[in-house]
């Protein structure tokens, strides 16, 4: 009959489960668990793999400090690129080499050079992984990654001139777009004992691979600020005392009439092609023009802010 089986284990029962007590299972279960969390923190769900996305984006770009700015992280890609900027001296913090690479002399060089500086991740990769960082240039199997720059305030230029006792010098760039310009413009600055060079947030050239190379190392030496207005920049340095001085192929001044460039001044230079924009020659104490009996129109920046560091260190002197 059913339930009088002596066959041992054998179920008699239509529940399931334990049914001498729940050890406490049951009461544990009616206290629930606590507020459901938000989206963003609930694995699997949409939202929070959004916000992970977001947040792998911002690896690598960190927040500006107070009054400073930093740039992002450059890529610069090809053999005969990457050789020039480790040959160069130009700050790096990782090279990425493709996986079975067909070495020659450059890819040798650059793997000698990254390991004998120190400093330099060494990381090998498969040739997708390469394209996707460099969004399908031609890499050629070799790509260095340059760390952001960290840019200083444009109020710091003259109050370390200041503190060291000395007369600040500084060149601005209003519209200067090529970094190679940028690059000549700090090595002058460095060679005629500038403070510092400014440069706009906007529409400017910032320090990059080819302005380190231009600088020929200046760049590491030598601070450049970066303005979020550069008119704005160029009036609280009128309040600080330092006059400013404009090259204008239509100065009213020539160079060697300005009588200034011994004492606290900034040297503002604009693009070869446009010059300075009307708000900026607005903000000038005086502008000069380099006098050329050659008859050129017009200097690039770099060459014409040496000009007049040269002009102002032989005052200094």
């Amino acid at each position: 009959m059913a339930g009088n089986s002596q066959r041992r284990n054998r179920r008699t029962s239509n529940k399931k489960g334990a049914q001498i007590g729940s050890g406490g299972k049951r009461r544990r279960g009616l206290e629930g668990k606590g507020p459901t969390p938000p989206a963003e923190m609930r694995p699997g769900h949409a939202k929070q793999r959004a916000a992970q996305a977001k947040a792998r984006k911002a690896v690598g770009r960190p927040a500006p400090r107070r009054g400073g700015a930093r740039s992002t992280s450059e890529l610069v890609v090809g053999r005969n690129s990457v050789v020039e900027a480790l040959r160069e001296g130009v700050p790096a913090n990782a090279l990425y080499v493709q996986q079975f690479i067909d070495s020659d002399e450059r890819v040798k060089e650059a793997l000698q050079i990254a390991g004998e500086r120190g400093g330099i991740r060494l990381v090998e990769g498969p040739r997708p992984e390469l394209d996707r960082m460099t969004n399908g240039l031609n890499h050629q199997g070799l790509v260095l990654q340059i760390p952001p720059y960290d840019y200083a305030h444009p109020e710091d230029l003259p109050a370390a001139a200041f503190d060291q006792g000395e007369q600040p010098l500084i060149v601005a760039l209003d519209g200067v777009t090529d970094p190679r310009n940028l690059g000549a413009v700090i090595r002058s600055v460095a060679a005629f004992g500038g403070h510092g060079v400014v440069v706009p947030e906007r529409r400017a050239a910032g320090i990059t691979a080819s302005a380190w190379k231009t600088s020929a190392g200046a760049a590491a030496r030598t601070p450049v600020a970066r303005a979020t207005n550069l008119t704005r920049a160029l009036e609280a340095y009128r309040k600080a005392g330092l006059q400013i001085v404009g090259l204008a192929a239509d100065g009213e001044a020539e160079l060697h009439e300005v009588g200034v460039l011994d004492g606290p001044v900034v040297i503002v230079v604009g693009s070869e092609g446009k010059g300075l924009s009307r708000l900026v020659s607005e903000k000038c104490d005086v502008r000069a023009r380099i006098p050329m009996p050659g008859g050129s129109e017009s200097l690039n920046a770099g060459v014409a802010a040496g000009v007049v560091l040269y002009e102002a260190s032989r005052r200094r002197a």
